[in-house]
């Protein structure tokens, strides 16, 4: 097969004996001896190779031998998990031994980890087999997947747009059926966000509900949680429920094993503004809208509320976001590796360090008022059962338009329209979930969250199973305005 240079979109999906399986699917087909883990494992080579000159879904080259370091690296390969044999990548913040880490910067070298983190032991002890890295924003902290030193991630469904992130690569390669799913991980939306993106499942689950990676153990109020964007909700409940046999929260209660909708009516908020005062878009809030109209006829109950949390929410958090940046560029040589230099540091690190600098000072207010933010979630939460809102102010932005490259002050504006509504889960702790709903005119999708209580991840995968089955997601291979699917005979 050769890929069609004039292509607006890009897929992978053939009659090869991947077809259009989910992660679930090839398991079973793995467990009855339908299909050898070698096999799969080879078919998806055989299409990273073809998406990735394209997508740029990972962060280096495909090697020669890659089936025999996946071997080596990954134990799980005929292990008794969930998704045994399954291929899958890990995003390169989450050390996997033998695999370097970027964190997607220049700012450090490129050095193989000497261990793997703990949450990608959780991840593994699944079966999951990792043949490579995928790519990201400089140290996630940017909603587009472009780094300065290197090709931008492209979305799948319409290549001149932009994948989301900080999970933008895990996102593009299961979009474009080369894993039917990968590593993510979210700390002001960067599961849901390039879930969103390229029309996939993303739950960001309560904080605690898996294993923290070590650098999340030390923030001083812990945004950032790990997780998995899939195709289908399946892949995504079973992936938790997996989860749960290595390690569960007793702190929590149990999701268990979700296999489809609940039948008991439930009371859902609706939230179409976000807190900032930015009007969401006329295409994302019909999204939102259309998804409610359905919820109601399918028997739940959704009414208007109020956003659960204080006014001052964006600004706080937005200091967060600069602190952590600050963070970096001072201490990158001890918190992230010897090598780190802070003169490749990307101009959204460098101005969301500066802009911290300047108002430091709030910090300690700032702090207070998120911390206080899980209560205020938790009361405004007592009497729903989830919350209605969209993942995004706005739909999918071209490449470039959020580039670190573009002014700081601008950026910034544009990533606060942007991203307004996914940063209160990080804070508050609560789970979320991006689901597919429509697709725009340039053929990409549009998707909607909800959000539950904590520990109401549960409820969160039946609501998705009940609009997965209800709703017809669109799907990239079967796509209404004829677009080139990206390969030919």
């Amino acid at each position: 097969m050769t890929i069609q240079p004039q292509a607006q979109s890009l897929h992978t999906f053939s009659d090869d004996l991947l077809d259009r399986h989910d992660a679930t699917a090839l398991a079973e087909l793995i467990r009855n001896g339908d299909v050898s883990p070698d096999e799969v494992l080879g078919a998806t080579l055989a299409r990273a190779r073809l998406a990735e000159p394209v997508i740029h879904g990972l962060v280096a080259t495909i090697p020669d031998n890659a089936e025999l370091i996946a071997t080596e690296v990954c134990s799980g390969k005929n292990g008794p998990g969930l998704f045994s044999g399954v291929p899958t990548v890990i995003k390169d913040n989450t050390e996997v031994k033998g695999f370097p880490t970027s964190h997607g910067t220049a700012a450090i070298g490129s050095y193989p980890a000497d261990k793997t983190s703990p949450f990608a032991r959780q991840l593994l002890a699944q079966g999951l087999v990792c043949f490579g890295k995928s790519t990201l924003p400089e140290f996630g902290f940017n909603a587009t997947t472009e780094p300065t030193h290197g090709s931008p991630s492209r979305n799948p469904w319409h290549l001149q747009y932009s994948t989301g992130a900080s999970s933008g690569g895990s996102a593009a390669l299961v979009a474009a059926g080369v894993v039917p799913i990968a590593h993510a991980n979210d700390g002001g939306g960067s599961i849901r966000i390039p879930a969103a993106c390229c029309g996939l499942v993303g739950l960001k689950p309560t904080r605690g509900r898996l294993i923290d990676n070590d650098a999340a153990k030390t923030l001083p109020i812990n945004i950032v949680s790990d997780g998995v964007v899939t195709r289908t909700v399946r892949d995504t409940a079973n992936f938790y429920y997996g989860a749960e046999r290595f390690f569960r929260n007793p702190k929590l209660p149990a999701i268990g094993k979700v296999e489809g909708p609940a039948t008991r009516p439930l009371r859902i908020g609706l939230v179409t503004d976000s807190i900032n005062g930015h009007a969401t878009d006329m295409q994302t809030r019909a999204a939102v809208e259309n998804t409610a109209q359905l919820l109601e006829k399918l028997g739940h109950r959704v009414e208007p509320m109020g956003i659960p949390v204080a006014s001052s929410f964006p600004d706080d958090f937005a200091l967060y976001w600069g602190m952590l940046a600050f963070g970096v560029r001072a201490n990158g040589k001890r918190l992230i590796h010897p090598s780190f230099d802070k003169s490749r540091l990307d101009g959204l690190t460098l101005g969301l360090d500066k802009s911290f600098r300047r108002q430091f000072y709030k910090l300690p207010a700032a702090l207070w008022r998120l911390h206080r933010s899980y209560h205020d979630y938790a009361r405004a939460m007592a009497s729903y059962d989830a919350i209605l809102t969209p993942v995004l102010g706005h739909t999918t932005p071209e490449i470039g338009y959020l580039s670190p490259t573009v002014n700081f002050d601008t950026l910034f504006d544009r990533l606060t329209r942007y991203v307004n509504f996914t940063p209160l889960a990080n804070a508050t702790g609560a789970p979320a979930i991006s689901l597919p709903a429509s697709l725009n005119e340039h053929g990409l999708p549009v998707s909607i969250q909800l959000m539950g209580k904590h520990g109401g991840e549960q409820t969160l995968l039946e609501l998705a199973f009940l609009l997965e089955d209800a709703a017809g997601w669109p799907r990239i291979d079967q796509h209404p305005d004829q677009l080139v699917a990206g390969f030919a005979p």
